[in-house]
Order: structure tokens, then sequence, then C-alpha cells
């Protein structure tokens, strides 16, 4: 598949979208936002695939809309470009299979909050990650008023978002920003690790985990999601890898 504004490749059960705007430090506009959404519906049908990845071309992950564009945009086409971020980020946060953001440089506004929408961070120590939108008269999208203050608190997700603070990935990690900040040299072996180590493990359970944890934080009662718990154990022990899976841990604990 070509697109415009991403790099898009899957490897060994692994899918990787990388932005592709180097030049202006992988800000968004439309078109990558509409790029970003037709490679997630092909790793989504895609059986093979079960892991993604998404990173940045160059020195950035993303800065962020691109606001050299958004200066002639009329508000009818800025409500445009605002639906189409929102759409890839929803897809992101409701994406049925892992996925990890591998913040190898810049990671603001926009950029960030696409981070947040996965369900893994790994940052580079060298990242800087930010919400500037009140510097530019702007606010944040892409569900991070809910995504920032689930991993960090509401106190400091309000200093973050009030003053524009960027941070690196040691002071994300810190806080519980990201997973973990890695040298920005490892970051990328780091980070393949991690996706391999997921897809290693049952397509099917991973699925289950994740669908009951997003229940979990959608405020559903605890008798309903442990109804769910139920139906979710029997939907994995039911499949033909089922016996598999315990001849191989079996023969992994002999060792």
């Amino acid at each position: 598949m070509n697109f415009e504004c991403i790099l898009y490749e899957k490897n060994q059960g692994i899918a990787t979208i990388k932005l592709n705007r180097p030049g202006v430090l992988n800000a968004m506009n439309k078109q990558l936002w509409l790029d970003l959404q037709a490679a997630l519906e092909d790793a989504k049908e895609d059986a093979q695939v079960k892991a993604l990845i998404i990173t940045g071309e160059g020195r950035a992950f993303s800065t962020g809309a691109d606001l050299k564009e958004s200066k002639t945009r009329s508000v009818a086409e800025y409500r445009d470009y605002l639906v189409e971020l929102q759409e890839a980020s929803r897809k992101i946060i409701r994406f049925e299979k892992p996925t990890i953001a591998s913040i190898n440089g810049y990671a603001l506004g926009s950029g960030y909050e696409l981070a947040l929408a996965c369900d893994i961070r790994i940052a580079a120590d060298e990242a800087q990650i930010g919400s500037p939108e009140a510097m530019v008269t702007s606010s944040v999208t892409g569900g991070a008023f809910r995504l920032i203050q689930n991993l960090i608190g509401a106190g400091k997700a309000k200093e973050l978002l009030f003053t524009g603070q960027y941070i690196d990935g040691k002071e994300a990690e810190r806080i519980g920003l990201v997973n973990s900040s890695v040298p920005l040299k490892q970051l990328e072996t780091v980070t393949r690790e991690m996706a391999e180590k997921i897809v290693a493990n049952s397509a099917i359970s991973i699925k289950m985990i994740k669908k009951g944890l997003q229940m979990a934080q959608s405020g559903i009662s605890l008798d309903a999601l442990m109804d769910f718990e139920i139906e979710a154990c029997l939907t994995c022990v039911s499949t033909k890898e089922r016996q598999e899976s315990l001849e191989a841990f079996a023969e992994r604990k002999k060792k």
C-alpha cells in the first residue's frame, strides 16, 4: 500500500505505521489522518497482524497540527480536519489488537495525543513531550481530557496542560505518562522486543483482556464486568490453540 504521509509495513505479525512528513517534523494535516485510518483498517482486517507500532520518521514522533496549514483554514475546514483527527483517534483507542507508541523525538499537541491513544508508550530519553495548545489558543483532542488524567491524575494533568510545559522521556516515565524511557539508539529495538513478546502470546486472549480493560474504564458495574470475564474466559478456552498453549507452557516450565 502506498501513502502520501505515512510509511506502512508488516513483518512477522507486527504492523508499523511511521508518520512521514519529516520536513515539518511530522506535523499533522488532514491527509495524514486519512492515511493513518486506512492503515489501521488494513492492520485490523489482516489476521496475520497481532500488534501495531506507531512511530515517526526523522527527529520527531509528531509536533502536532500543522500550524502553517491551520492559518488558512476556514472554520468549516477546521471542523472537517478535527472530525478526521477524532475518528483516527477513536480507531486507535478501540483497536482490538495491542498498540505501542514508539516516541522517537518531539511529541507535541495532537502528536502526543496520538501516543496517548495507544495501549503502551515507550519514549526516547531525549524525547520532548508536551501539550502547548494553551500557548497557541487551541485545545486538546484525541480523547486526551480523559486519557491523560487516567495516566497521571487530575492535578498533574492540569499542571502540564495549563502551563504547556515540555518534559523529556525520563520525566514522562517518572510520572507515569509513558511506560518506559530508553536511549534513542535503543528505542527501535526495545519497542520491537515488546511487540514480539505480545505477538508470542494468544491473540484471542489479548483481544479479550483488552476489551475487558476498556469495559472496566467505561464505568460499567462490577457485576456486569465479572459476567463478561466468564464469557471471555470461555471464549479463550474453547479455541483450538488452547491445548497447544498448555502443552507449550508445560514444556517451558520443565526447562
